[in-house]
């Protein structure tokens, strides 16, 4: 692989071209890469690439070793691994709330206190998911931060 980086002063938006022979999975992979810089992911549903706008996604989870963002309508599957979407959307509102799952922060309808330390997170599309006693202290200190 051959990376070039050309500095032009004229330029009003950063362009980045890849030549490639041909689109595999580390091609997709970087191209998820620079979207999520974008605030944009790139989800597949039913055979097709959409590419969809950070704030959109309500949460995103794994399951058997696939990772899956859902927005109000419907289910992505993501090339990108949980920690590699974690480390790039922490800087937008995006919380760890257990060992499978990231929320985003602006899609929560409602918080309830659970049992052992927990927390019950309601989104805006009405999924139910758990903060675990290991990630709730960070997730308070977000909503305190915010209000």
């Amino acid at each position: 692989m051959k990376i070039y980086i050309k500095e032009d002063s004229a330029l009003k938006e950063l362009e980045i071209t890849i030549s490639c022979r041909q689109i595999d999975k580390d091609i997709e992979k970087i191209i998820s890469l620079l979207r999520v810089m974008d605030k944009k992911l790139t989800g597949v549903r039913e055979g097709q690439t959409y590419i969809l706008d950070a704030e959109k996604v309500l949460y995103i989870d794994t399951a058997d070793k696939k990772t899956f963002l859902y927005t109000e309508d419907a289910m992505y599957e993501s090339e990108l691994r949980l920690y590699e979407l974690e480390e790039r959307l922490e800087k937008i509102h995006f919380l760890r709330a257990n060992k499978s799952a990231i929320i985003n922060f602006n899609n929560i309808r409602a918080i309830k206190v659970d049992l052992d330390g927990r927390l019950l997170v309601t989104m805006s599309g009405g999924e139910k998911i758990v903060v675990s006693r290991q990630y709730a202290p960070s997730f308070k200190a977000k909503l305190e931060s915010r209000t």
